[in-house]
């Protein structure tokens, strides 16, 4: 009984609270099929996020906006919420095929802080009595598709998508910040963050490698981004 004891536990299949000798391999549809749930989260609104929204709770003494003012600050706000759709979008397809581990998280770190710009746009977007945009399902499957294509060019023109997305976004906050209503301040504190948060994102890009892309994809961004923000602010 002794010796019979002894001979299972030396090859692991008799010792109590053994681990199994077998274990699943996750693979690719492992990964698209985790990609699509993670879609699913971010479209719905119910993907987790981090940080908490930095204009604050309301407090009574917040500016009331006039009925005009208010649907032009929930326009902005729907675009600047499409904006964070197409950037997670982009982001975790350019890392699902990125072969660089490093190169890897540091596109899932920006993926996962755009997540709580997308909290804090569609937060604001419930204050205001709004709803984000129709259209977000074509938005997210387009960039993630971009992201795959961007991956497939190499670690430099990877990061340099990175890079010129942030450096377009800031462009846009830049401008929304100018066209918000002056007394909006909880948007205002909203798209400081986010655009604060976007340069962040594109110095890592840069630091890490980042090329420049050529001026006709570029271009075709501005195009695309051009048509989002102009549908996304009725649609």
């Amino acid at each position: 009984m002794h010796a019979a004891g002894h001979a299972g536990s030396a090859d692991g299949s008799g010792a109590r609270g053994a681990a199994p000798a077998w274990r699943r391999r996750t693979g690719r549809l492992d990964a698209i099929l985790a990609e699509a749930g993670r879609a699913l989260r971010v479209l719905d609104g119910t993907v987790s996020h981090a940080r908490g929204n930095p204009a604050g709770p309301a407090a009574a003494d917040d500016p009331v906006l006039s009925d005009a003012e208010s649907r032009h600050a929930a326009g902005l706000m729907r675009v600047n919420h499409v904006g964070e759709i197409c950037a997670q979008a982009l982001y975790r397809g350019q890392a699902l095929l990125c072969r660089d581990e490093g190169i890897r998280r540091v596109l899932l770190q920006a993926a996962e802080e755009e997540v709580d710009h997308l909290a804090w746009c569609r937060q604001r977007l419930d204050e205001l009595h709004s709803r984000p945009s129709l259209l977000n399902p074509l938005w997210y499957a387009g960039s993630f598709g971009l992201g795959l294509a961007a991956s497939r060019a190499g670690i430099p023109y990877n990061l340099g998508f990175m890079a010129e997305t942030e450096r377009q976004v800031e462009e846009h906050l830049d401008g929304h910040l100018s066209a918000l209503p002056d007394q909006d301040r909880r948007s205002r504190r909203i798209v400081t963050q986010m655009r604060d948060d976007e340069i962040g994102h594109r110095t890592t890009a840069e630091d890490h490698g980042a090329a420049p892309l050529p001026a006709p994809v570029r271009g075709a961004m501005r195009l695309m981004s051009k048509l989002m923000t102009t549908t996304a602010y009725r649609i």
